[in-house]
This record gives C-alpha cells, sequence and structure tokens, in this order.
C-alpha cells in the first residue's frame, strides 16, 4: 500500500542539511580529524553545549554516515575524514557553509520565484549579476564553494575523458582554477588559462601559486559574455558549471566564438549535471535547475541531447556525452571541430 513515507523524507531533507551545517560550523569534524574519537560529555565539554544537545547532534550526525559509533565514543566516517576535515584536498565544507548561509533562506521564497521569474538571492534592477556586490566576504564565500565542489569534480572528469591527448586548455569562466590545477598536477606537459573577471583571476592566482604551478597555469581577465573573441591558442576548451547560468540564446552565442577560438581538430568540453532527455531527473541536476531560479535571471539545467544540438549547430562535430559521478557534474558533453 502506498504510503507519505517518502514525502516525510523530503521533508526531513532541511534537518540533514541544517545537521551537517551545524557540523561543519562548529569544526567538529575536523577536531576528529585523523581517527580521535569524541563522547558526548567530551562534545557538550568542548563546545560549550548542555548534554542533551551535545548527545542529540552526534547521534544525528551518526544517522546520516557522517559519523562512526566507537564504544561509548563517535568519530568521523571515511566520507567527514575525507571530505569534511578543514585543509584536506578536496575539503567540502566550504560548499556547506556558502549553501547554508547564501541560499537557503532565499529558498524559503520559491514561491515568489516561481511567479516573478526573478532571482532571489540579487537584485536585477541594481546589479548587473551575482558577482556584481560591495560584500567581499560573499564573493570569497562563494569562489571557496565553488574551489571546493569542482576540485573533486575535475578529478571525478579527469578519471573519465583523457586530457593527455591536448597540450593547451582553455578554461572559460574557470574560478578560482580548481579544474586546471587537477589536471596540470596528472599531466606534466599540459598547460592551461582560466579565462574569468578581474577580480577573481586575482583568486585563481593565489591558488595557482598555492599549488606550485604558476608556470604552467595562466590567467586572463575578461568577460566572456561580452568580450567579442576568446582567447586563442588552445586546443581544448572547457565549459564546467558555466552553461547553467544562461539561457539557450546566451550558450548558443558563447558556443560559437568557442568554435571560432579553436584550431581544426580542437575539442569542447562542457561539463554539467545534465538532465536526462525526458526532463525527469535526475534529481540533482533538475534541482540544480531550481536552484538557478533562486539565482539567476535565465539559468537552467538542460539535458545531454539540447547541449549535444547547439554544438551541432554551431559546426562542431563527433558530438558524444561522457557520463561519471561528482557533486558538480554528473556527465560532460565533448564535441570536436572539423
Amino acid at each position: 500500500m502506498t504510503n507519505p513515507t517518502p514525502l516525510m523524507r523530503l521533508v526531513a531533507g532541511v534537518w540533514g542539511f541544517k545537521t551537517l551545517a551545524v557540523g561543519v560550523e562548529l569544526g567538529l569534524f575536523t577536531r576528529l580529524a585523523g581517527g580521535r574519537t569524541m563522547t558526548v560529555d567530551q562534545a557538550a565539554a568542548e563546545f560549550g553545549l548542555p548534554d542533551r544537545p551535545a548527545d542529540l547532534l552526534l547521534a544525528a550526525s551518526a544517522s546520516l554516515g557522517l559519523l562512526e559509533k566507537a564504544g561509548d565514543g563517535y568519530r568521523n566516517s571515511e566520507l567527514a575524514e575525507q571530505f569534511l576535515v578543514e585543509g584536506r584536498p578536496y575539503y567540502f565544507g566550504a560548499q556547506v557553509r556558502y549553501s547554508d548561509q547564501r541560499t537557503y533562506l532565499p529558498w524559503h521564497r520559491i514561491g515568489e520565484a516561481l511567479r516573478t521569474d526573478r532571482p532571489l538571492t540579487w537584485d536585477p534592477e541594481s546589479q548587473q549579476s551575482m558577482f556584481d556586490t560591495s560584500d567581499p566576504e560573499m564573493l570569497a564565500q562563494f569562489w571557496d564553494a565553488m574551489f571546493s565542489t569542482s576540485s573533486f569534480t575535475a578529478a571525478a572528469l579527469a578519471d573519465a575523458y583523457d586530457f593527455s591527448g591536448h597540450s593547451r586548455l582553455l578554461d572559460v569562466g574557470g574560478g578560482a582554477g580548481a579544474f586546471p590545477i587537477e589536471f596540470c598536477r596528472r599531466l606534466p606537459e599540459l598547460r592551461a588559462t582560466v579565462l574569468d573577471l578581474p577580480h577573481v583571476c586575482v583568486r585563481a592566482r593565489e591558488r595557482i601559486a598555492e599549488a606550485g604551478l604558476t608556470g604552467r597555469i595562466g590567467t586572463v581577465a575578461g568577460d566572456f559574455l561580452a568580450d567579442p573573441a576568446l582567447p586563442g591558442g588552445h586546443d581544448v576548451i572547457l565549459l564546467s558549471m558555466i552553461l547553467h547560468d544562461w539561457d539557450e540564446p546566451t550558450n548558443r552565442a558563447l558556443l560559437a566564438r568557442c568554435h571560432a577560438a579553436l584550431p581544426s581538430g580542437g575539442a569542447i568540453v562542457v561539463c554539467e549535471l545534465l538532465l536526462n532527455d525526458e526532463r525527469t531527473g535526475p534529481p540533482e541536476a533538475a534541482l540544480m535547475g531550481m536552484n538557478m531560479l533562486v539565482e539567476t535571471e535565465g539559468g537552467r539545467n538542460y539535458s545531454g541531447a539540447e547541449y549535444g544540438a547547439w554544438l551541432t549547430d554551431a559546426g562542431f562535430v563527433d558530438v558524444r556525452t561522457v557520463p561519471f559521478d561528482a557533486p558538480g557534474a554528473n556527465g560532460a558533453v565533448v564535441a570536436r571541430r572539423p
């Protein structure tokens, strides 16, 4: 018999996220790094909590697979140890913090976004985009969150698609450079360029220097939507988590400029959370589309077939979809300029 339990799981979804978010906020998982075990009494003392909240937090975190019970205490699960300890290569806490502080409250007004078709996290009447803000802390949170999500996604893409056949990568809207950093660590012969807004390039150069890759990854300050042409001299162009920010005409125009910037035989890689062709899922892609309603003017998530059609119309050939599993994308649509 059908029952409403699946609906209750949806209701409780926000409870799970907020449990994760408060654990990150407290530094719970970082304190448990390296196999340390923490009892309820220790948690209460270290975080300044009464016993009951400390007990509930540890139990709830264990129920979500973030902690494991060890005797009278709790320790990090493998998931938390790898992704929720600050300083680890694929630390995901920045994405958790950004979502908690920036997007969750606007989501409470999702009905307004549906009725008005206007973003909720910024004002189109006074700002040019979500990146047009006088709040440097918010921008820093955003780029840290994107770097967090992009680093592991880049590793998954590198496992799924062989970049070794390319020598020069252009990462359009590359943010802080997570993708080129991951690729260049794996491929000693690869050189890369990050194209993004001037203040973003500053952030990218910092991350690139921290990775010891200043000599191999450069930056070009520009606006990939407004500039008449993209930088040349590259044999592969990456658009990762970019096209879902914009409407179809904007995306088609950008793909045409990518085609013009590539040499014959050059490749384009569109890395996204792809909808299926029926536009019925997967949930990660469809719900990210709803998030685009909250955060952009014209963005949505598209299917691999839609991207393939646009690429073909732009003059690309040999279009194919490469699936993989990552937090920022579930596949890449790849094509070649003849």
